[in-house]
């Protein structure tokens, strides 16, 4: 991982490429390093004394095995009613980092922390990122606490938000939650071969309090998706480095309830922050997501039309419309390729102060307020509300109006788009590296992606994708099908589909350029023109296979795929 002195020149070639092609503010200004270390490491009696102490309260943090800063803790309770409350603690970055300050700066300049395999660019220096800031257990530390009332049937009833004082129990791993609270249906089972049981004995303490957060769980989940939200679930990958930087494995990330868990918890907070600020009427920053786009739609329906599948709701469908189609195409060995196509139907979720809603998740608010360590919006959406509990007595927190809004949401859209591709990029470049030595080897794959240029091919068991060459499919001129995903010859009539299964050879590796070339593997009386491909039959319907594998979504090579932030959460 980084260090504060780490140079760029001394970063691995591909990070260095990516951070340096995309832009991204590396080194700090003397200015801001200074004022983090002004800050102390400690938190300091004077301001516990000012705030609601809530360290009795058996908060932990649950996040990945390789996580360092800690933004969030949670901590709920059965009421006798049979209500719950649910307690959600996230740091209090905006305590520190003051607006207009040298720190507030260079956080707005970063606008996110930006994720590499095994690396991290962060928005605020390590010694409030990783120490004063991040919510450490068993030490003291400041937070914006978000109290939750929510009926037993998952409705929110009632919140409130407090500067508060809290003192984490515990620094657990998603592994280690599910368990000790997961049955074995949801992957408990398997977990707790791979956790060590005397890791599960140090926090046996806490295990009652751990069965409440996921008994809560289960009644937040059912009642989201009874209201209709989008739920996709997509294959994510991690990248193993070796202590050399060299690409050791690829892996996929296995998501269980306790990864949901917290995610549940976190949509909880984000829509009471967005409720308040909703109320307030103060310009804010929310995070929204707008419906389909028509053409896209129209191409998408049509698309599955050919596949006996439909989207209902006419003109506007709604979340509800999308999450029944999906219910569909459980057990179809297509799933998520179908996924991937439904996800790029949607447009990009954004930040601006017009709260249009999230079409998405289907709530008429949302606001980003769980990650202020790595997320300027949310440090934004941390002043508001500190603003609003002291009544808006002091200006200078929150000095911001509607044209500020509007300019700091296209800042904060355009920095999280910059990270994304710059994550990508290095992600990519490993992948080349990982590929390099295998060269002339043969491999099967699906077709992941149907463009003009050719055919982009993923790697089964490696979820690399390389591209096969349009100029590589043979002696015949292709016609490119944006809609239906296809290529089709115009003498031959070979075609190739979107699912279509493959063997291919690589034939040229390019990390530099993160390219994969690859050719089809000769087979039959078609190798080299297509044999691989569908031939339309004498009455003009094209026959073989159309769908037969799964795509699979993340980060991806080219095609496509969902988006997510550090340690496997989603990003909403």
């Amino acid at each position: 991982m980084n260090s504060p002195s780490t140079a760029l020149d001394d970063l691995r070639p591909d990070l260095r490429a990516a951070i340096a092609g995309h832009g991204l503010p590396f080194a700090w200004p003397e200015a801001a390093r200074g004022e983090a270390r002004r800050l102390g490491g400690k938190v300091k009696p004077a301001e516990v004394a000012q705030r609601r102490d809530l360290r009795e309260l058996p908060f932990v943090t649950i996040d990945g095995e390789d996580a360092k800063d800690f933004d969030d803790a949670v901590f709920a309770r059965r009421e006798d009613s049979g209500d719950w409350t649910l307690f959600v603690a996230i740091a209090d970055v905006s305590h520190y980092v003051a607006a207009g300050g040298a720190l507030d700066m260079e956080a707005r300049e970063r606008g996110t922390s930006a994720y590499f395999p095994d690396f991290v660019v962060p928005m605020l220096p390590e010694e409030l990122s990783n120490e004063l800031c991040s919510l450490k257990p068993r030490v003291d530390r400041l937070a914006l606490a978000c109290e939750i009332r929510i009926a037993s049937d998952g409705e929110m009833l009632d919140y409130s938000f407090h500067e508060t004082v809290i003192h984490s129990r515990a620094r657990l791993t998603y592994n280690q939650v599910a368990a000790m609270a997961l049955p074995a249906g949801a992957a408990g089972g398997q977990v707790k071969r791979q956790v060590k049981q005397k890791t599960l004995k140090r926090y046996e303490a806490l295990r009652g309090h751990l069965d409440d957060l996921h008994e809560l769980f289960k009644v937040l989940r059912k009642h989201r998706g009874d209201s209709g939200s989008i739920e996709f679930e997509t294959v994510e990958t991690r990248i193993v480095l070796d202590s050399d930087g060299a690409v050791r494995d690829i892996v996929t990330i296995q998501r269980n309830d306790a990864h949901r868990l917290i995610e549940e918890c976190m949509l909880c907070a984000n829509v009471a922050a967005a409720r308040l600020l909703q109320e307030s009427g103060l310009p804010a920053l929310y995070r929204v997501h707008q419906g389909p786009d028509e053409e896209k739609l129209a191409d998408l329906r049509e698309y599955l039309r050919g596949l006996g599948l439909t989207l209902k709701g006419g003109g506007k469908p709604r979340p509800a419309d999308y999450q029944r189609l999906l219910g569909q195409l459980a057990g179809r060995p297509d799933r998520e390729l179908l996924q991937t196509l439904l996800i790029r139907s949607l447009s990009q979720a954004v930040y601006q102060p017009e709260n249009i809603g999230h079409f998405g998740l289907n709530f008429p608010g949302y606001a980003h307020f769980t990650s202020p360590i790595r997320r300027y919006p949310d440090l934004l959406v941390h002043r508001a509300i500190r603003f609003l509990i002291r009544n808006r007595a002091r200006r200078k927190i929150y000095p911001y109006n509607s044209f500020a809004m509007e300019e700091l949401g296209e800042i904060c859209s355009a920095a999280e788009r910059r990270a994304d591709a710059a994550g990508y990029q290095s992600v990519n470049w490993l992948k080349c590296e990982y590929m390099r030595d295998r060269v002339g080897d043969e491999f099967e794959g699906i077709v992941s992606a149907v463009t003009g240029f050719g055919l982009f091919v993923q790697l089964k068991d490696f979820h690399i994708d390389g591209l096969v060459h349009i100029s590589a499919l043979g002696d015949d001129y292709y016609h490119h099908d944006p809609v239906q995903h296809l290529l089709e010859g115009e003498r031959k009539r070979v075609i190739y589909r979107l699912g279509d299964l493959v063997t291919v050879q690589v034939i040229s590796v390019i990390p530099e350029e993160q390219k994969i070339e690859l050719r089809l593997a000769q087979a039959g009386e078609e190798a080299g023109h297509g044999g691989n491909g569908n031939k339309k039959n004498r009455n003009g319907k094209r026959g073989g296979r159309r769908n037969g594998f799964p795509g699979r979504g993340g980060k991806r090579t080219s095609p496509g795929g969902a988006r997510r932030g550090p340690a496997g959460r989603r990003r909403r």
